[in-house]
């Protein structure tokens, strides 16, 4: 455990963050999860507003640092696709 003050503070400031940071994640992941349910059932609509929404989770997620500008661009890339493949 830490004794100096600053330390201590910056242990509760990286709990916070990471609070938030999981929240973002999984708000993104079941973004995903749903633009995969919507291509796996065929429906190109639905999985077209699915894609949008979760683009615009992930490139936030992005922004906010919580994941790395690549690894959004790849996630995005999958997601578009998966989505584009639908007869």
């Amino acid at each position: 455990m830490a004794n100096i003050k600053s330390a201590k503070k910056r242990i509760l400031v990286i709990e916070t963050k990471t609070l938030k940071n999981k929240i973002i994640r999984s708000k993104v992941k079941t973004l995903v999860k749903k633009v995969d349910a919507a291509v796996a059932a065929g429906d190109k609509d639905l999985a077209a507003k699915c894609l949008k929404d979760a683009t615009a989770a992930i490139d936030k997620a992005a922004a906010k640092g919580v994941y790395h500008k690549n690894t959004a661009a790849r996630k995005i890339s999958r997601l578009q696709v998966a989505v584009n493949g639908i007869a």
